[in-house]
């Protein structure tokens, strides 16, 4: 007797540096509507910072205080990445946590008041989707507004590399601890921005 068909979970994915040279990342996945009901930000983000925690063997712990977020090499007080406290945001159909950088090591000095990373879950009749997107983050690795291409490449093969591993595992993470069912992953690239593919 044939064995049933895995499940195949689609990773819609998008990683460029924009005209400005910062960098726009959007990745999605689509969930029933019961799960999705389920989804709301507070989950998202808790839920995200185990997965960055467990993706990087513990290497990097979440912290997350009254006065921001940061992202800190555990055991120490260095931030990789810091944010602004945590904004949360709901409308009729959307919901969303928005951390708005504000400093830390990856980020370019003179650049520590751009960029921002969001977690939103759109729902409707038919269903929900869950979405990872960082805009506008100006990288150290990248070194300026007009980074050379030694330094893209460096950036593209490394923290990029990084963000986009940790980002899939985390969506399809969600999708198993929402759906109760384990898939197997296939990410499809998509166009929501114009830019230069990282």
């Amino acid at each position: 007797m044939a064995e049933p068909r895995q499940l195949e979970l689609e990773i819609s994915c998008q990683q460029i540096l924009l005209p400005d040279s910062s960098v726009y990342s959007v990745q999605w996945i689509d969930l029933p509507a019961d799960a999705a009901l389920r989804a709301d930000p507070a989950f998202l983000l808790e839920h995200y910072f185990k997965v960055v925690h467990r993706c990087t063997m513990g290497l990097i712990t979440p912290v997350m205080e009254p006065a921001g977020v940061e992202f800190r090499v555990t055991g120490t007080r260095y931030a990789l990445l810091a944010f602004s406290a945590a904004r949360f945001e709901a409308d009729r159909e959307t919901q969303a946590v928005h951390l708005c950088i504000s400093g830390g090591i990856l980020v370019q000095p003179g650049e520590c008041d751009s960029g921002m990373f969001s977690l939103l879950n759109t729902t409707g009749q038919d269903g929900g989707r869950v979405t990872v997107q960082l805009s506008d983050y100006c990288p150290l690795l990248l070194g300026s507004r007009n980074p050379s291409r030694l330094r893209k490449l460096c950036y593209g093969m490394t923290q990029s590399f990084f963000h986009k591993v940790v980002t899939i595992r985390y969506l399809a993470s969600l999708f198993r601890e929402l759906c109760g069912v384990k898939a197997r992953v296939a990410v499809r690239n998509v166009v929501v921005r114009q830019g230069t593919d990282i």
